[in-house]
């Protein structure tokens, strides 16, 4: 009878993982996929490079942003689309998911192996993708999946094979190698966490003597940082304009984090979005849904505090320098701690049993709200579109599916701590689910207007750096340039500048062709708008008006008179 449970478990956890696998790709060509704004600059420099010819010197044409991260994430992009030649969002990210799915790997071994449960690995790997950060910043085309990767795996290494705190020269070089190619992603500057934590790591294993460290482990870890350091140095190597790269990145993207811009250091490190407090905060809500079991894990790990296995100290050695590290900048995110977060599921994991279910309870009950609010959007979403079918029979069976796993979660204290990530797992899929009506045939321009810009330049409406690059996916050969939409231009105003342009309107809009009668609309798609003013958040949560600044109409329209009645702007100007 237990081999048999043992044997259902098993198999619960394994397609537990292939549904983690498949949410991690379903929907990663989305322009509308949770990530970061600096994948659409990221996006430029990569299409500019490849479109060059060479892999260096980097190119673009936004202002101080062309050696903003190292090359390794614009070679990566140039390979995997193929010198450009695929250029979809899909080629471009499914890189990034193999990375996060690597580091899931790590993770379940290393369960596996300190504990000697196969249960413990697979929590380990499904917490971890189970965080909404991992999978925010765990798709796109972002240096955070491979920097997750290549600056934890020295630590995987350390952790899964104990033998190798003993190794000289060998080991060292090797995990020097792999930091070096995290630098090449992301920056130098990770090697001040990393030397913390390495230095940390070989310390503990010799109970803090330090004359022993210094004497047996110092050399170990001096030749790890600087084989690292050395491999970044090829980039000044090989750039045909070592100064740029001096200027842009090491004096602008690395020292520039620590300018306050304003007030002064002190002011900003106790007050603000980017105080030490904002910044511990984020450390705790990271993980989106498992918010409250990583919450409750701290107030369990200081009760036992005296008894932590060796494994847990160093992976709280780890975390602490990664936080310690970056709290030092005048600039603190969250996004900052990405790499502490596999520490973190795998502290999880390893005190699963000791978090309280009231923990477990609560983020249950916060991901049945966010079901019955998907199901209650997509709902009045419908309704707003009578015409078109915008959700299938499998959708709602995937919504309803979900609540019942969170409900019976929640009931029944046996199934709460098996189901509690695979509920937050398919709260993931449910929102893609939700999302993809708007990377469809009604999320798209057809092939007709595709074709009938193509060659023509289009103003398109940009609120971010670069972010006129989405468009270049939705209508492809077309020359893009972007226009400020908080300048609210009228179709009038956007005809005399462009040829053709977008602009967005309301659902329930009146004005079909936004107020321009000599205007002929090519296309249209349905889309969703990523930032809302304070005062339109106020209006959605306080007035409901949620259809009016959520969801919007776009349409392509072309220009009566050809455009250029007045001065048109440089392509991308304005999304600099």
């Amino acid at each position: 009878m237990k081999l048999t449970e043992s044997g259902l478990r098993t198999a619960w956890y394994l397609l537990a993982c292939l549904l983690a696998v498949f949410t991690y790709f379903y929907g990663l060509d989305s322009q509308h996929i949770p990530k970061n704004g600096d994948e659409y600059p990221y996006e430029h420099i990569t299409r500019l490079t490849a479109a060059s010819g060479k892999l260096l010197p980097l190119q673009s044409q936004l202002d101080h942003m062309r050696n903003t991260k190292p090359p390794l994430l614009f070679w990566q992009g140039i390979a995997s689309t193929d010198h450009g030649r695929n250029w979809t969002l899909w080629d471009l990210r499914y890189p990034s998911v193999i990375y996060t799915l690597l580091t899931a790997a790590m993770l379940f071994m290393l369960g596996r192996k300190i504990t000697g449960k196969l249960e413990t690995g697979f929590v380990a790997a499904l917490t971890f993708l189970a965080f909404f950060t991992t999978y925010r910043f765990g798709r796109p085309f972002l240096t955070n999946p491979p920097e997750v990767f290549w600056i934890f795996l020295p630590f995987f290494v350390l952790l899964y094979w104990r033998q190798a705190f003993e190794s000289r020269w060998l080991v060292p070089l090797l995990l020097g190698t792999g930091i070096g190619i995290g630098f090449l992603y992301k920056s130098f500057a990770l090697a001040l966490p990393v030397t913390l934590g390495l230095s940390g790591w070989y310390l503990h294993q010799r109970n803090y003597r330090m004359n022993q460290f210094l004497r047996e482990d110092a050399l170990k870890v001096a030749i790890a940082v600087s084989v690292a350091v050395a491999l970044f140095a090829m980039w000044f190597v090989l750039d045909p304009d070592p100064q740029a790269v001096w200027k842009e990145f090491v004096v602008g993207e690395n020292v520039g984090k620590f300018d306050p811009h304003g007030p002064g250091y002190l002011s900003k490190l106790l007050w603000g979005g980017s105080s030490i407090w904002t910044y511990a905060l984020a450390f705790l809500t990271n993980p989106g849904l498992l918010t409250f079991p990583v919450v409750a894990l701290f107030f369990v790990v200081y009760e036992r505090r005296r008894q932590l296995s060796n494994e847990e100290k160093l992976l709280w050695i780890w975390i602490a320098a990664m936080f310690l590290s970056f709290a030092l900048p005048s600039q603190r995110s969250g996004r900052y701690l990405l790499d502490a977060m596999p520490a973190v599921a795998l502290l999880c994991a390893l005190n699963w049993q000791q978090i309280s279910r009231k923990a477990f309870i609560a983020s249950l009950v916060l991901a049945a709200a966010l079901i019955v609010g998907i199901a209650f959007l997509a709902v009045h979403l419908q309704a707003a579109m009578p015409d078109a079918r915008l959700y299938t029979l499998v959708f709602w069976l995937l919504i309803a599916g979900t609540e019942i796993l969170a409900l019976l979660a929640i009931a029944v204290p046996a199934l709460t701590r098996p189901l509690v990530n695979v509920v937050a797992l398919l709260v993931l899929l449910c929102f893609a689910a939700f999302l993809r009506p708007f990377d469809g045939a009604l999320g798209n321009y057809s092939a007709q207007a595709q074709r009938y810009a193509g060659g023509k330049e289009v103003g398109v409406p940009c609120n971010f750096r670069a972010m006129d690059e989405g468009y270049r996916f939705m209508l492809p050969g077309a020359e893009i340039s972007g226009y400020n939409e908080d300048q609210n231009l009228t179709a009038s105003e956007l005809a005399a500048r462009y040829p053709m342009f977008t602009m967005q309107l309301s659902m329930n809009g009146s004005t079909r062709n936004g107020g321009c009668s000599a205007c002929r609309i090519i296309g249209q798609r349905l889309d969703i708008r990523g930032r809302q003013s304070s005062a339109e958040l106020k209006e959605m949560f306080l007035h409901g008006k949620v259809f009016e600044h959520l969801f919007v109409r776009e349409v392509l329209m072309e220009s009566p008179a050809g455009g250029k009645v007045m001065p048109a702007q440089t392509p991308g100007e304005i999304c600099r």
